[in-house]
């Protein structure tokens, strides 16, 4: 059986030459490659389009995932997306995902202001849409260039923990 969380309290650092290769080293199970780009191809995406704020999941001094939020102008004039997220395998299983989440829809919310939230997810990935949907994303019925379906979550309420 895995263990839970360390710290019960997830932080985030920004991508820097001094993380990114642990960044880089993050790993996923074979099967769920494709539901994200690599982190590599996350932090170049980032130095070509600096509105992309890439940051490091870590419990404690621990690094346990990727996420990557931005706000933009184009192609999604206005819109806040949590576009990538992922919980390195020797950590899943563990609740970082749903801490991960949480933690960054309240960074989210204290650097941006109470804007929806976006983010998209293939319909294959049926364990991400679930935790997502308990969470408060809905789908809005759009579709992105990748054929993801989009989510939305609104600041009706505190998110769920």
């Amino acid at each position: 059986m895995k263990e839970t969380c360390h710290s019960g309290k997830l932080h985030f650092e920004p991508a820097n030459q001094e993380n990114r290769r642990a960044l880089e080293n993050l790993t996923v199970y074979l099967e769920q490659s494709g539901f994200i780009e690599s982190v590599s191809d996350c932090l170049r995406e980032a130095e070509v389009f600096p509105l992309w704020r890439p940051v490091g999941i870590y419990d404690g001094d621990t690094l346990v995932g990727f996420a990557m939020y931005g706000f933009f102008s184009e192609p999604f004039p206005g819109e806040l997306w949590l576009d990538r997220l992922l919980i390195d395998k020797r950590y899943q299983g563990r609740g970082y995902g749903r801490q991960a989440i949480l933690g960054l829809l309240d960074r989210l919310r204290g650097e941006y202001g109470g804007c929806a939230v976006y983010l998209s997810v293939y319909e294959e990935n049926a364990r991400a849409i679930r935790l997502y949907q308990q969470i408060g994303f809905r789908f809005n019925g759009k579709i992105d260039d990748k054929g993801e379906k989009i989510m939305k979550y609104l600041w009706k309420t505190k998110p769920k923990a």
